[in-house]
């Protein structure tokens, strides 16, 4: 038989008795699917919206090719930031206090948005909110959908009852933007604090307690005038046979 052919290739030595070869960590899908969504939550926050996969993959240390495994466009990739910031940390129990009656509605307006704000006034949460505005992402839109549909039009309801008006007769577009004022007065001093970091003269509670009690106040009037202003529903028609039974 042939003698084999020496190889160039420098000899790996001999193997220590007991030795064992380095294990590689193989990182679970999930896990580094984790990974990227909280590296581009932190990315968004910092540049906006303009920074890339390229940019994310660099960051991570990782191949784009392996990136687009997981997010096949930005639009997968700013979807799950939305999901992860946005919907994973909105807490059903908000609309449960908003329409708990048997409290009063200063004291239910005043515990939501005591969590509400705890929530919100993050760095992540507020910058990737107002980045997402100024680029025209459609983070902004899906969100204040939800805020109206599952805090202001509660709040309404709440309003109607606390004042007595009609509390089924369909919410109208002025009170609901009565209600944006105090939504996003609170929202601002969030904005301010956080975003602009100021040092700001009142803490948040007080803010709060303030910004109920002023629009609490002065809300009455205009949802009396609003409730005036709305046309009056149709009496029913009267038939020959309403007639009769009346007769």
């Amino acid at each position: 038989m042939p003698a084999r052919p020496k190889s160039n290739a420098p000899s790996a030595g001999p193997v220590a008795a007991g030795a064992k070869k380095p294990r590689q960590v193989r990182i679970k899908a999930e896990e580094r699917y984790r990974e990227f969504v909280k590296k581009a939550i932190g990315l968004f926050a910092e540049v906006g919206f303009n920074g890339g996969t390229r940019e994310l993959a660099q960051r991570l240390g990782v191949t784009q090719p392996l990136l687009y495994r997981y997010f096949p466009s930005k639009d997968d990739l700013i979807a799950a930031v939305y999901k992860e910031i946005y919907l994973d940390r909105w807490k059903p129990a908000w609309e449960e206090t908003l329409t708990d009656e048997s409290r009063p509605l200063r004291e239910r307006l005043q515990a939501f948005y005591e969590d509400y704000t705890d929530t919100i006034f993050t760095r992540d949460w507020l910058r990737i909110y107002l980045f997402a505005g100024l680029r025209g992402v459609d983070i902004n839109r899906r969100y204040v959908t939800t805020v109206e549909t599952t805090i202001l039009r509660p709040i309404a309801k709440g309003m109607r009852q606390e004042f007595g008006l009609p509390p089924d007769d369909p919410i109208s577009a002025e009170e609901i933007e009565l209600f944006w004022t105090l939504h996003g007065g609170i929202f601002y001093y969030g904005v301010r604090k956080v975003v602009y970091g100021l040092d700001l003269p009142i803490d948040k509670s007080t803010m709060i307690a303030n910004a109920v009690d002023t629009f609490l106040l002065g809300a009455s009037g205009v949802l009396k005038r609003a409730a005036d202003a709305m046309p009056a529903k149709p009496r029913p028609r009267r038939t020959r046979r309403t007639k009769a039974v009346e007769a």
